[in-house]
């Protein structure tokens, strides 16, 4: 059996608890990622969900496992990851446009000016920002443009992985509907594979070829991979509508509102414990009632 293109393998992190002994955050956490594929992960605070996403990127070391991305060990930050955080962490010396072909020029070097600064305009007009709001720097910027220019210096680099952390957790529920949309447009048209972390169920519903689910901590861990099964193109107004919007909802309300409390502390004995894979499709049921074939989904690999 091949290996996924980003392979999680009996992931730990363990803090000191202070009193001389050790606090295990998560233990022998093990997921794959398939190229091109959208996957959420949700869970409440304090499961370790930060820290797997500080990992991925290289910016933390953990206890114990490995992250293969291609099939190489993850060392260090690199341009084949992105990571678009919460607060922007944009260069406030900056215009909005130069803040993007910064990226762009560590990314390719051997690229002209004009290369560069074209690239860059491509992918900030794809989230919306024309015209003179691109000289502005991010203190003249609201939050919602601000957070449009991280996300378009994140896909203008093309990483290989794209890390989200809680990218729209800071933003009015309408700005966060309409940079949603706006990051399926770019992503659909990348197909860059994507991290994302997200307290917001629907938002996940939304993005997500696959949920995972983590327990609470101590010894928290990936518990279960949930397919999406609403086929894409999706829209806010219309996956409400999909026969299994609803129950996958149900299904990720009841196991973030009890089972991961009814499974936090518990300690594994399997070294490489790997979610289990929840499929809900009550369409299947309802298309073979009316005897047409069932709607067409993105494949994905668990």
């Amino acid at each position: 059996m091949s290996k996924p293109f980003l392979s999680i393998e009996r992931l730990t992190q363990q803090y000191p608890d202070g009193q001389g002994g050790t606090l295990t955050v998560f233990e022998n956490a093990s997921f794959g990622i398939e190229k091109g594929e959208f996957v959420c992960i949700l869970g409440h605070s304090g499961c370790g969900k930060s820290t797997i996403m500080n990992i991925l990127a290289g910016l933390a070391e953990p206890t114990s496992g490995v992250v293969k991305m291609d099939g190489f060990a993850v060392s260090g930050p690199s341009l084949d990851r992105g990571v678009v955080f919460q607060n922007y962490s944009l260069l406030p010396w900056l215009s909005a446009l130069k803040n993007v072909t910064f990226g762009i020029k560590a990314r390719y070097p051997s690229w002209s000016a004009d290369k560069v600064e074209a690239h860059a305009r491509d992918f900030l007009a794809k989230v919306g920002l024309e015209g003179d709001v691109v000289y502005r720097k991010p203190s003249q910027l609201s939050g919602g443009m601000r957070q449009r220019v991280s996300i378009a210096r994140a896909f203008a680099n093309h990483p290989k992985l794209l890390l989200l952390d809680e990218p729209f957790g800071a933003l009015d529920a309408l700005t966060r509907g309409t940079i949603q949309e706006e990051l399926l447009k770019i992503w659909s048209g990348t197909e860059q594979t994507v991290f994302m972390i997200t307290h917001d169920i629907d938002e996940a519903i939304l993005l997500a070829d696959r949920i995972l689910l983590m327990t609470n901590g101590p010894f928290a861990r990936v518990a279960e991979s949930v397919e999406i099964t609403i086929p894409r193109p999706r829209s806010r107004t219309e996956i409400v509508e999909h026969p299994n919007y609803y129950a996958i909802r149900n299904h990720l309300v009841q196991f973030l509102g009890q089972r991961s409390k009814e499974l936090a502390g518990q300690q594994s004995d399997v070294p490489d414990q790997r979610p289990e894979t929840v499929r809900i499709d009550v369409s299947e049921t309802e298309t073979a009632t009316e005897g047409s074939a069932p709607p067409p989904l993105r494949a994905v690999n668990t």
